[in-house]
């Protein structure tokens, strides 16, 4: 054996851990080699766990002595190991340094700022004290409050707490006068004697005796002076007082002793009105709440990143849902969140947060916020408005204003009968007719006296689907939708021959609406119930045609089309004209696929649902498109009286500014086409035509006559046949299928002949010879 070999490997050991303790080496090589190997073995081992080697000696007992090892040397090693230190790659790194990238705070801008103040600052009077109609509303809710709690507890009085008093009186006699007793004699200190006597303590029960003894002397004397003063003055009061003031003291003691003796569980005065359940949430509501909805498991649970706390009349709840959950999950498992709250499910509002997918806020409401009636319109107090600007047309469900505005834009407005839908669409008639630069179009489809004081100040109005002493509200419906379409082309037409300094992108400004020489005001066309025109066996598909031309392209120059429905399916009002609204509206509806089909589809799948709202939230729908946001609409309320003062006050502004044009101003509308469709269609029939297609024969009446008959054009080949038949029948001609080859083939369509055009002609002039 070579044991100089072993101990200049074994020092060479130590001495490279010494240095590694010191830092100044980066691996260490150990190497303990046994005696028993052979030199010629490899001095590493593949293994980086030490192995023992078999004692070869048969002793068991290791080579060399411990008393022969120096101090801090070790004996020769019996082990053969190689322990690497792995450094890894240079990162630039080091043991305990955060791995994170270091977070930069920003700093504000200056508007970023000032925005931010702004929205923090709060107003210094509320809006009840500044503004006139919320003032006017305030003192008529407290007049009527406190005359029905007067009057409650009016009536109740001689039946009920009188009886009540009397009852109590004597209970209420006894509390006072044990009372009295109690005090005179000092029982508040008679457990502290009694446990002086207890604990044998002598000195502590005659002080406490001395104690009692002079406050019973001076509470004696006390009672006494006050009871010979109140008798005296009991019998003063008894000879020398009036009679209603001895009533008035005998009534005031009894009443007295009457809510003394009154049962602390059964008062004396009845509630006037009932105080609405209102809690305190607290996080372990919130918590028990998504744990019933199962949107929390038991390694995860909702984080708090903001307090909770009151906004308005209700509670904001910020949470940070689990990874993995979105809003969406929140918002399907919204019943299952009010049951987890212990609330009703109108009483809980969920909001996404654009930061992240998982943040859901929640706003909690004390009771229902949307069987709260929005109050009056302000419209009321509004001496004119500007339609070119928003106007008030409700709250939110937090009592919040919210601004409507129908410019550039389609509104469609769906319900079920008898939620509001009418007066929701009539307020916003109603802001439109008090600007006196808008012109008003309105047709109410049902003939309900809702709409009938428009007549002051419409341009063109007509009510219902029958004809009624010679006026046919359907024809004069169409011939509106004529004129406007022609006005439509015609706006197009000349903003884009404007000069720039008048127009200067080519569309409508408030000073060119303004301008009467110009003659292009904003335009709001109003049809409420308009399946019912739609329906109409004659005029029905070219009332849809024009409504969809107008609802599409009508709003780029100025005019709006309003339509509201009770039957918002494909068979009463096509989506072909429901696509084309930009907004919508849904009150109250059957089910969530007819919500979808007013609001527009997918409109279920982000939360909204006008399903459920209850058959009591009056004038409470889902608005949808008017804004970038979506959300509940609680709609001012304009009562027939309320919307005849402003439409009054409306008509007289319109005089005053001389816009009041159309029927409102007793002008008759342009000539119906029929008048003179005989005469045209037998002057664009070619010579030699015996049997023309009613599409051919449109195209050339639009040429013909183009400020008649130019709405005709855009109408699909159908549609044209149609409204020359229509316009045609009333002279009892029918259209007739001509066949034709068409470039190698065959063509059937409708069509007229020129032998039943003649005929048409001759008969009339023969009516007005022999007239």
């Amino acid at each position: 054996m070579n044991h100089d070999k072993d101990d200049e490997a074994f020092r060479r050991i130590v001495a490279d851990m010494e240095a590694y303790a010191n830092g100044e080496s980066d691996e260490i090589r150990t190497r303990f080699t046994h005696d028993t190997r052979p030199d010629s073995m490899p001095t590493e081992s593949a293994d980086p766990i030490p192995r023992p080697v078999a004692d070869r000696s048969g002793t068991g007992s290791p080579r060399g002595s411990a008393d022969s090892l120096k101090p801090g040397e070790a004996r020769p090693g019996e082990w053969v190991v190689e322990l690497p230190d792995d450094p890894g790659e240079d990162d630039g790194t080091t043991e305990g340094a955060p791995v994170d990238p270091p977070r930069e705070v920003y700093p504000p801008s200056v508007a970023e700022w000032m925005e931010a103040k702004d929205k923090a600052r709060l107003p210094v009077l509320p809006d009840w004290v500044k503004l006139p109609d919320q003032r006017r509303a305030v003192r008529k809710w407290a007049v009527r409050h406190y005359s029905t709690v007067v009057g409650y507890h009016a009536v109740r009085l001689p039946c009920v707490y009188t009886p009540k008093v009397l009852w109590y009186a004597p209970r209420g006699a006894w509390r006072w006068s044990a009372a009295v007793g109690r005090w005179v004699f000092d029982a508040e200190g008679k457990g502290l004697r009694l446990a002086a006597v207890r604990d044998e303590d002598a000195g502590e029960y005659l002080r406490l005796s001395r104690q009692r003894n002079d406050r019973v002397r001076l509470r004696g004397i006390i009672a006494a002076i006050a009871g010979v003063v109140g008798l005296a003055a009991a019998l003063t009061l008894y000879v020398m007082a009036p009679s209603w003031l001895l009533l008035l003291a005998v009534a005031t003691l009894t009443t007295t002793l009457g809510a003394v003796g009154a049962p602390a569980d059964r008062p004396l005065i009845d509630m006037a009105k009932v105080t609405f359940r209102k809690r305190r949430l607290s996080s372990d509501i919130i918590i028990r709440a998504h744990e019933a909805a199962k949107l929390t498991s038991k390694d995860q649970t909702i984080a708090f990143p903001r307090p909770i706390g009151r906004e308005g009349d209700g509670w904001r709840v910020v949470v940070d849902l689990p990874y993995g959950k979105h809003f969406e999950d929140a918002l399907n498992a919204h019943a299952r969140l009010a049951s987890g709250m212990d609330i009703a499910p109108t009483q809980l509002f969920l909001d996404k947060d654009e930061t992240s997918v998982r943040r859901v806020s929640y706003w909690i409401a004390d009771r229902d916020p949307l069987a709260v009636p929005a109050g009056k319109s302000p419209l009321l107090g509004a001496t004119r408005v500007d339609f070119w600007k928003p106007f008030p047309w409700g709250v939110d469900e937090r009592g919040n204003p919210v601004m409507a505005t129908m410019l550039w834009l389609s509104l469609l407005v769906g319900a079920v009968p008898r939620q509001g839908k009418t007066f929701s669409a009539r307020t916003i008639a109603l802001a439109a007719a008090l600007d006196p630069y808008v012109r008003l179009y309105l047709f109410d489809g049902k003939a309900s006296p809702d709409w009938r004081k428009f007549s002051k100040v419409a341009h063109r109005i007509a009510f219902g689907i029958v004809p009624k002493n010679g006026f046919d509200p359907v024809v004069h419906l169409l011939t509106s939708l004529r004129e406007l379409r022609a006005d439509v082309e015609d706006r197009y037409h000349r903003l884009s021959e404007l000069p720039l300094h008048i127009c200067p992108e080519g569309k409508l400004t408030p000073e060119i609406s303004r301008d009467k020489k110009l003659n292009m005001p904003l335009v709001l066309f109003v049809i409420d119930e308009v399946q019912e025109y739609l329906q109409h066996p004659e005029h029905g598909k070219e009332i849809l045609a024009l409504l969809v031309y107008l609802a599409r392209v009508a709003p780029a120059v100025g005019v709006s089309v309003l339509t509201s429905t009770q039957k918002p399916d494909d068979k009463a009002c096509p989506s072909e004209l429901r696509d084309q609204h930009q907004a919508r509206f849904s009150l109250r509806v059957g089910s969530w696929q007819v919500s979808d089909v007013v609001l527009g589809a997918g409109s279920y799948s982000e939360g909204l649902d006008a399903s459920k709202l209850l058959k009591s939230h009056k004038g409470v729908g889902l608005l949808k498109g008017m804004s970038d946001d979506a959300g509940i609409v609680r709609t001012y309320l304009a009562d027939g009286r309320d919307a005849e003062r402003i439409l009054t006050r409306a008509a007289a502004l319109r005089e005053a500014e001389g816009t009041l044009t159309g029927d409102a101003a007793g002008e008759a509308p342009a000539p119906e086409t029929s008048a003179t469709i005989l005469d045209d269609a037998a002057a664009v029939l070619g010579k030699g035509e015996a049997k023309v297609w009613s599409e051919t024969i449109v195209d050339r009446l639009a040429v013909l006559r183009p400020d008649v008959y130019g709405a005709w054009v855009a109408l699909e080949a159908k549609a044209k046949a149609e409204a020359l038949s229509n316009a045609l029948k009333p002279f009892g001609i029918t259209t007739v299928q001509i066949s034709r080859r068409v470039n190698g083939e065959q063509s059937n369509k409708r069509g007229i002949k020129r032998d039943d055009i003649t005929a048409a002609i001759t008969e009339r002039n023969q009516k007005r010879d022999d007239s």
